[in-house]
């Protein structure tokens, strides 16, 4: 079980274990918005959009990780992410999030049929996700 102010977090994908640890403090993009959680939280269970899940380490680091939309739930003492994909921010590949968003863009200009377009769009806003984060981290390097 997690200490008094901690609360345990686990981070895993169909590809695998992300992340497990300890945290002070989680932030997930829920569907109806961005949510923090903190230890002993009321228990949630919400579905993910694609974005930025950050995790505040009891050392006071925050590591920050990219999932594609999945679910997340939350119990007093801990926090677990399901994501469809996951991958830690420092492995994102921009030039790859950037030709996705260009193939994205360039299918959801040809307007082909509706399941094509939802998944254009679907793939647009996992592209952005990502560059948003590799910005993000920019920032923070420079």
């Amino acid at each position: 079980m997690a200490e008094p102010h901690t609360i345990h977090v686990d981070i895993v994908s169909a590809e695998g274990e992300i992340f497990s640890g300890l945290a002070t403090m989680v932030f997930a993009p829920a569907s109806q918005g961005e949510i923090g959680v903190a230890p002993r939280h009321a228990p949630l269970l919400s579905m993910l959009k694609p974005g930025e899940v950050r995790v505040q380490t009891p050392e006071g680091a925050e590591q920050l990780f990219f999932v594609g939309g999945g679910a997340i739930e939350v119990q007093p003492h801990r926090v677990t992410v399901l994501a469809d994909t996951a991958q830690r921010a420092k492995d994102l590949d921009e030039a790859a999030a950037l030709a996705a968003k260009q193939r994205a863009e360039e299918a959801l200009r040809d307007r082909t049929d509706h399941i094509s377009q939802a998944e254009a769009l679907a793939e647009l806003a996992r592209a952005a996700a990502q560059l948003k984060i590799i910005q993000r981290l920019r920032k923070v390097r420079g």
